[in-house]
C-alpha cells in the first residue's frame, strides 16, 4: 500500500513537468571546497535569522539533481558538515518540499539512515522545522517514521501550505527561495480560488519615530540622540550583559521568546525605558543586541567592505591582522567607533570563555552575519568561512587592530 501511495503522489507531482537539473547557485563557491560536488547545486543555504534571532538553514528539493548525478551519502555528510557550524546555537530549518520527484528522491533506507545520523547533538538546538508545501508523500513518510520520532521532536515540526505562512515565523525577505518554489506557490493559490489571488494593498511605510532604534541608520539615531555616537539600545544591552552575563554559559547561543523581543523592541522604539531584570532571562538583552545589528539598513561593516572581507582567506596568515586594519580604514568614522565599542565587549566575553564557553570563534559564528551581509540577497554558505574568520580576528586581536593611528574613512587599497 505504501509504495503505491508514494507512486501516486509522485505522479501528481510530475504531471506536465519536465525535470531540469538545477544550475550552479553560488559564484563564490571555491572548487577546493571539501563538498564542492554537492554544494555547487545550492540545495542547502544559509538564510539569515528567524524572529528569535536564530540562524535559518534552508533545504530546497527542487535543486536536487537526478539521483544518478548526486551521491546521497555525500549529501548527508554535507548537511551534517553545514549544521556542525550551528548546532551549538539554537537554529531553524526550512524545508522546501516542492521539486522532490521520482528522479531525485532518496530511498527510504537513506531517509532512515539520515534520521539516525542526526543524533541528540543536532536535534537538541533545532528549535523549529518548517515543511513548506507538504504533500501526501510527507504525510505517509511521517507515519512510517513515527515509531522513531520522539514526541518532543515532533512538536518542532510545522507544516506550511503557502510561502506567506513563513512571514509570521521568519524574516521572509532574507530567504533565498528558488523561483520554481515561488511559481508553484502562486499556482497553488490560483487553484485554491480558481483564479489569481487578489493584489494585496500594502500601506505606505510610516516615517520612523524620533525615538526609533530598530530599522533606522546609525546617523538617524545619532541625530535624534544629541549627537551620541553609540545607540542607546547598544549601550544599555552591552552594559547589562557586562554586569550580569559575562560568565553565563552559552551567552548569545540561545534564543528568547519572540513576543518578548517584539515587546522590548517596541519599548525602545517608543523611547520608553527597559529594565532587563523584569524579564528574568539574560538571553533577552543578548538577542536584542543581535537583532539591532541585523536590522540596520546597512550592516555595521558596510556593503563596501563585503568583497574585501571575503578575500581575507586568501591573505597569508601572518598578514591577516594587518589586512583587517586596512579594511577597517574604509569604514565611516561613526561605524568604526560603534564597531570598536561592540568588539571591545565581545573581546571581554571571549576572555571569560572558561566560564561562558564563548571563544572568539564561537562569537564569530554568532555575530559574523550580523555585522556584514551582501547588498543583494543573503550571504551564501561559502561566504561563511571568510566572514567568520574576519570577525574572529577582530575579537581575538582587538587591542592590536583597533589601535591604528590612521583615520577611518580612508579609501581601501
Amino acid at each position: 500500500l505504501v509504495p503505491l501511495e508514494l507512486q501516486k503522489d509522485e505522479a501528481e507531482d510530475t504531471q506536465s513537468e519536465t525535470f531540469m537539473p538545477p544550475s550552479l547557485e553560488d559564484p563564490e563557491l571555491n572548487i577546493n571546497h571539501p563538498y564542492y560536488d554537492v554544494a555547487r547545486h545550492g540545495i542547502i543555504q544559509l538564510a539569515g535569522d528567524d524572529n528569535s534571532g536564530r540562524k535559518v538553514i534552508t533545504f530546497s528539493c527542487c535543486r536536487m539533481p537526478p539521483s544518478y548525478q548526486l551521491n546521497h551519502t555525500r549529501l548527508l555528510e554535507y548537511l551534517k558538515y553545514t549544521l556542525d557550524q550551528y548546532v551549538e546555537n539554537d537554529y531553524t530549518v526550512v524545508y522546501f518540499h516542492y521539486g522532490l520527484k521520482s528522479l531525485n528522491k532518496p530511498s527510504l533506507k537513506w531517509l532512515q539512515t539520515a534520521y539516525k545520523e542526526f543524533d541528540r547533538k543536532y536535534k537538541k538546538n533545532l528549535k523549529a522545522l518548517y515543511v513548506v508545501h507538504p504533500t501526501n508523500f510527507i504525510k505517509i513518510l511521517w507515519n512510517i517514521f513515527k515509531p522513531l520520532i520522539s514526541h518532543k521532536f515532533g512538536k518542532k515540526v510545522t507544516y506550511l501550505n503557502y510561502l506567506s505562512d513563513l512571514r509570521e515565523h521568519l524574516k521572509y525577505d532574507q530567504l533565498n527561495i528558488p523561483p520554481e518554489v515561488i511559481r508553484h506557490d502562486e499556482s497553488l493559490r490560483g487553484k485554491q480560488k480558481g483564479k489569481l489571488p487578489p493584489v494585496v494593498k500594502v500601506p505606505p511605510p510610516r516615517p520612523p519615530l524620533p525615538t526609533q532604534q530598530f530599522g533606522v541608520s546609525l546617523q538617524y539615531i545619532k541625530d535624534k540622540n544629541k549627537g551620541e555616537l553609540i545607540p542607546p539600545v547598544m549601550k544599555e544591552t552591552i552594559s547589562y550583559l557586562k554586569r550580569k552575563g559575562l560568565r553565563v554559559e552559552g551567552l548569545f547561543r540561545r534564543s528568547a521568546s519572540i513576543q518578548t523581543i517584539k515587546d522590548v523592541q517596541k519599548l525602545y522604539n517608543q523611547g520608553k525605558s527597559v529594565n532587563f531584570d523584569d524579564y528574568h532571562d539574560i538571553h533577552v538583552p543578548a538577542v536584542i543586541l543581535k537583532t539591532f545589528l541585523r536590522e540596520l539598513p546597512q550592516p555595521l561593516l558596510t556593503f563596501e567592505c563585503y568583497d574585501h572581507i571575503l578575500g581575507i582567506t586568501s591573505v597569508e596568515s601572518s598578514l591577516r591582522v594587518t589586512r583587517c586594519k586596512q579594511i577597517l580604514q574604509g569604514l565611516p568614522e561613526h561605524n568604526y567607533v560603534v564597531l570598536k565599542y561592540l568588539i571591545c565587549f565581545l573581546h571581554m566575553v571571549s576572555q571569560e570563555s572558561l566560564y561562558n564557553r564563548m571563544t572568539a570563534s564561537s562569537l564569530a559564528c554568532v555575530f559574523g552575519f550580523n555585522l556584514i551581509w551582501p547588498s543583494k540577497g543573503t550571504a551564501s554558505l561559502s561566504a561563511l568561512v571568510p566572514l567568520n574568520l574576519f570577525t574572529e580576528l577582530l575579537i581575538d586581536f582587538y587591542t592590536n587592530i583597533f589601535t591604528s593611528p590612521t583615520v577611518p574613512g580612508e579609501i581601501l587599497p
